[in-house]
């Protein structure tokens, strides 16, 4: 049989292969502690779910919009007025099936066969294989450790080229959890401006920040900077609906539409229940998302040191998001395994501690963890990680 040279060119989600294994490792009986998962492990707030039920017994059962309901974009554009201090109008605006789906639909909406796009490293694993299904070409540009694995203006001039036609910018990122601050925003703006290339800004992440920081989107820097920019974003991590598939975009008026006219075709609408549970997420917010905030800076300032005393980790202390992003080069080559993928293949057979490579984000020294999962299973899950690297290391 034969298949789309887009399909076969592909790589599968490391993030999802490793959780696959360790589902079936407990299917077997194993007491296995999943720290690969990138979902909150909180159910979603009960007014939203109440919201969506309440629209679905008066009847909101039908198709809506390709692009959304008319009153959830008006919500959306309300909550970038109060959030981030800018303005779109509903043309502006296209809500899609989650943010991976709005992602998939501006590569394909934008990119013509072999245009570039610049992708920071480490990356989420998606970005890549979206840009190449869309014909596009990933170029890689590596976030140094000690610059808290964030690019600088000057590795970004050594790699635009005329064929490149958009930056990706993750801040909080997936999967280090750092985020840019305003100053380096700017400079990575006027690149951008400069070189006449599209800023995609993902912002999944925006609301979970810790240490008294506040996100700060690159639209917010400055009127043309925003002009230039796509935003990505979603309830999926801010409010833990990652099922109910609710992203959305804002941005320039004609890039929105042609988007909208993409989906009409393959999807057709977002889910009608799910929006009336977003419309009741941004205007009924009863202190849910700000809690389950509070958990998981609490959850990382208890398990951060636990996994730093590790011998051989070393990590970056994250911003934002909820994951944790060690260099294990050190433990790897002194436990005598040739890469940090057949190192935490090892982890996960020997200890039932299932974590995601680093292969999979473009870092091969690292690895990620999730503490979006309850406290005493992940400082289980590092007792057993020591116990696995001092035994491999004697």
């Amino acid at each position: 049989m034969k298949f789309s040279s887009k399909v076969t060119s592909i790589t599968p989600s490391t993030t999802l292969a490793i959780t696959a294994k360790a589902k079936e490792l407990k299917a077997q009986g194993h007491d296995v502690i999943g720290l690969g998962a990138g979902e909150p492990d909180f159910n979603t707030p009960s007014y939203i779910i109440e919201a969506s039920y309440k629209s679905m017994v008066e009847g909101h059962t039908k198709y809506t919009p390709a692009g959304g309901l008319p009153e959830l974009k008006n919500v959306i554009i309300e909550k970038f007025k109060n959030d981030q201090h800018i303005e779109y109008s509903p043309e502006e605006i296209i809500v899609t099936n989650g943010a991976k789906h709005s992602l998939a639909l501006l590569f394909q909406t934008i990119l013509q066969e072999d245009d570039e796009v610049i992708i920071p490293s480490p990356y989420w694993v998606s970005y890549p294989e979206q840009v190449k299904i869309a014909g596009g070409k990933p170029v890689f540009v590596e976030g140094k450790e000690e610059n808290e694995f964030k690019v600088t203006k000057e590795q970004l001039e050594k790699v635009v080229t005329n064929k490149t036609r958009a930056l990706i910018v993750n801040s909080p990122s997936n999967p280090t959890g750092v985020m840019y601050e305003k100053d380096e925003l700017k400079e990575i703006g006027q690149f951008c401006l400069d070189n006449d290339l599209l800023i995609v800004s993902d912002e999944i992440y925006e609301k979970l920040i810790y240490g008294g920081k506040n996100h700060i989107s690159i639209a917010e820097v400055s009127e043309e900077i925003k002009n230039n920019t796509i935003i990505i974003n979603g309830v999926s991590k801010s409010h833990s609906m990652t099922g109910w598939r609710i992203g959305y975009t804002a941005g320039h008026a004609e890039i929105i539409k042609k988007m909208t006219t993409l989906a009409s075709h393959t999807t057709s609408n977002p889910a009608v229940m799910a929006q009336h549970g977003t419309i009741a997420a941004y205007q009924q917010e009863d202190g849910s998302v700000e809690k389950m905030r509070q958990s998981f800076e609490e959850r990382l300032h208890k398990v951060l040191p636990e996994l730093e005393s590790i011998p051989g980790f070393k990590c970056v202390k994250p911003q934002g998001a909820f994951y944790l992003f060690p260099n294990v080069k050190e433990a790897v080559q002194t436990g005598g395994f040739a890469s940090t993928d057949e190192w935490v293949t090892a982890l996960l057979e020997e200890e039932k501690v299932a974590v995601v490579p680093g292969s999979g984000f473009g870092s091969p020294d690292n690895i990620r963890l999730s503490y979006a999962t309850d406290l005493d299973s992940f400082l289980e899950a590092v007792n057993r990680i020591r116990q696995f690297v001092q035994r491999k290391s004697s």
